[in-house]
């Protein structure tokens, strides 16, 4: 979408908006991971959906590459926003696209913006625009800068990933790091920003994962079903009614990569 001229860009679109972040993804990983991939999933999600269905345009919006990440604050080059601030942002970019385009989805790569995506998409519902939000996820995934994130970047963005610089991080399972993350931060648990083992990634392996993101991203997307949160489903679950906006409250950050911290 952003190197469309105005008239190229059809009314009524549908528009997947990439929500990233730019904070620090250990040694070895650039700052911008999650901004690439959540990028890369809309981008390739938009042009497989438009190919099965040439007469609903379907475009990917230039991505908002700061998100909420102060559990990354203690290393140089995170750059966070705050949940205040990108609950705004990810409003006020609805409401504008609502003037000219249909539907829109949020297509998000970093785990700490979870909450923010809940409560701004739960307003929005709430105001009757007509929004949803995913994550770029695979099964198994590991934490943070992990294998996972390592193979997925040698994929799509093998120069940017140092991988002689990688090191293996924290690898308790994340429910167990989790109260010391929100807490204390990411520095606190690993001195190095990884939470993970990214020993044995491959360039594969990640073009194997990011098939699997950006099939579930289609799949559910065509689906069209969400949860309470406005979170889209897998057309097999069961399909949660709409909630109550008089009893809506955030939910808890999903079990994912970062923890939420201000």
């Amino acid at each position: 979408m952003a190197r469309s001229a105005w008239p190229a860009v059809t009314a009524d679109a549908l528009v997947l908006v990439p929500v990233g972040s730019t904070e620090q993804h250990g040694p070895h990983l650039p700052l911008d991971t999650d901004s690439v991939i959540a990028h890369s999933v809309a981008q390739t999600t938009a042009e497989r959906l438009t190919a099965g269905r040439p007469d609903q345009p379907v475009l990917s919006a230039p991505t908002i590459a700061y998100g909420a990440s102060g559990e990354h604050a203690d290393f140089p080059g995170t750059v966070s926003i705050g949940h205040d601030a990108l609950r705004v942002v990810l409003v006020e970019t609805v409401r504008s696209l609502s003037l000219w385009a249909g539907r829109t989805v949020f297509v998000n790569g970093h785990g700490g913006n979870v909450p923010t995506l809940d409560a701004a998409v739960g307003q929005l519902r709430d105001e009757g625009h007509d929004v949803a939000w995913l994550g770029c996820e695979t099964p198994g995934s590991d934490a943070h800068a992990g294998r996972t994130e390592t193979s997925v970047m040698l994929h799509l963005a093998p120069g940017d990933v140092l991988l002689h610089e990688a090191v293996i991080g924290d690898t308790r399972p994340l429910a167990v790091l989790m109260p010391e993350l929100v807490s204390r931060g990411v520095r606190a648990v690993s001195p190095s920003g990884v939470l993970g083992d990214p020993t044995g990634a491959t360039a594969e392996e990640g073009r194997a994962l990011f098939e699997t993101m950006v099939t579930t991203a289609v799949r559910r997307i065509a689906a069209g079903r969400t949860d309470a949160r406005g979170r889209l489903t897998d057309p097999a679950s069961r399909r949660t009614p709409h909630r109550d906006p008089a009893s809506y409250r955030p939910a808890p950050p999903a079990p994912c990569t970062e923890a939420a911290r201000p």
